[in-house]
Protein backbone atom coordinates (compact mmCIF):
# COMPACT_ATOMS: atom_id res chain seq x y z
CA UNK A 1 0.00 0.00 0.00
CA UNK A 2 2.93 2.30 0.61
CA UNK A 3 3.81 2.17 -2.62
CA UNK A 4 0.09 3.40 -3.67
CA UNK A 5 0.84 6.62 -1.36
CA UNK A 6 3.92 6.70 -2.61
CA UNK A 7 3.08 7.19 -6.35
CA UNK A 8 0.03 9.43 -5.78
CA UNK A 9 2.51 11.95 -3.20
CA UNK A 10 4.29 12.01 -7.00
CA UNK A 11 1.54 14.70 -8.01
CA UNK A 12 -0.15 15.84 -4.72
CA UNK A 13 2.22 18.14 -2.60
CA UNK A 14 0.38 18.15 0.34
CA UNK A 15 0.10 14.30 0.56
CA UNK A 16 3.96 14.38 -0.38
CA UNK A 17 4.48 16.62 3.01
CA UNK A 18 2.23 14.74 4.87
CA UNK A 19 4.61 11.14 4.25
CA UNK A 20 7.40 12.72 4.73
CA UNK A 21 6.63 14.62 8.42
CA UNK A 22 5.37 10.86 9.05
CA UNK A 23 8.38 9.36 7.86
CA UNK A 24 10.49 11.75 10.06
CA UNK A 25 8.04 10.88 12.90
CA UNK A 26 9.05 7.11 12.46
CA UNK A 27 12.66 7.29 12.43
CA UNK A 28 12.51 9.50 15.77
CA UNK A 29 10.23 6.85 17.33
CA UNK A 30 11.97 4.07 15.92
CA UNK A 31 15.32 5.46 17.01
CA UNK A 32 13.93 6.28 20.60
CA UNK A 33 11.91 3.22 21.15
CA UNK A 34 15.51 1.55 20.49
CA UNK A 35 17.40 3.56 23.34
CA UNK A 36 14.76 3.46 25.87
CA UNK A 37 15.78 1.72 29.20
CA UNK A 38 13.31 1.01 31.63
CA UNK A 39 11.60 3.89 32.89
CA UNK A 40 14.23 6.08 32.35
CA UNK A 41 12.68 8.30 29.32
CA UNK A 42 10.00 7.22 29.73
CA UNK A 43 7.37 10.60 29.51
CA UNK A 44 10.12 11.17 26.26
CA UNK A 45 8.88 8.50 24.47
CA UNK A 46 5.03 8.72 24.99
CA UNK A 47 5.22 12.19 23.43
CA UNK A 48 7.35 11.12 20.73
CA UNK A 49 4.59 8.14 20.06
CA UNK A 50 1.66 10.55 20.33
CA UNK A 51 3.31 13.06 17.87
CA UNK A 52 3.95 9.91 15.22
CA UNK A 53 0.37 8.92 15.81
CA UNK A 54 -0.81 12.75 15.06
CA UNK A 55 1.41 12.51 12.11
CA UNK A 56 0.12 9.26 10.80
CA UNK A 57 -3.42 9.83 11.77
CA UNK A 58 -3.03 13.25 9.35
CA UNK A 59 -1.79 11.31 6.39
CA UNK A 60 -4.47 8.84 7.07
CA UNK A 61 -6.91 11.36 6.89
CA UNK A 62 -5.71 12.81 3.88
CA UNK A 63 -5.85 9.66 1.85
CA UNK A 64 -9.30 9.07 3.29
CA UNK A 65 -10.12 12.47 1.79
CA UNK A 66 -8.80 12.02 -1.25
CA UNK A 67 -9.67 8.74 -2.21
CA UNK A 68 -5.96 7.47 -1.86
CA UNK A 69 -5.69 3.66 -0.57
CA UNK A 70 -3.72 3.38 2.90
CA UNK A 71 -3.66 1.03 5.37
CA UNK A 72 -0.98 2.55 7.82
CA UNK A 73 -2.76 2.24 11.20
CA UNK A 74 -2.62 5.03 14.17
CA UNK A 75 -2.98 2.09 16.74
CA UNK A 76 -0.12 -0.11 16.37
CA UNK A 77 2.80 2.47 15.93
CA UNK A 78 5.76 0.07 15.90
CA UNK A 79 4.10 -1.83 12.59
CA UNK A 80 3.75 1.90 11.24
CA UNK A 81 7.13 2.81 11.62
CA UNK A 82 9.02 -0.31 10.43
CA UNK A 83 6.26 0.31 7.26
CA UNK A 84 7.69 4.01 6.78
CA UNK A 85 10.98 3.41 7.61
CA UNK A 86 11.57 0.76 4.59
Amino acid sequence: MLNDILNASKTDARLAALLDEAREYSQIYFLAKQRHRGCEGTGELMSLCEEFRDAIGKLVKHCEEKGYPCDISANDTDAAARELIS
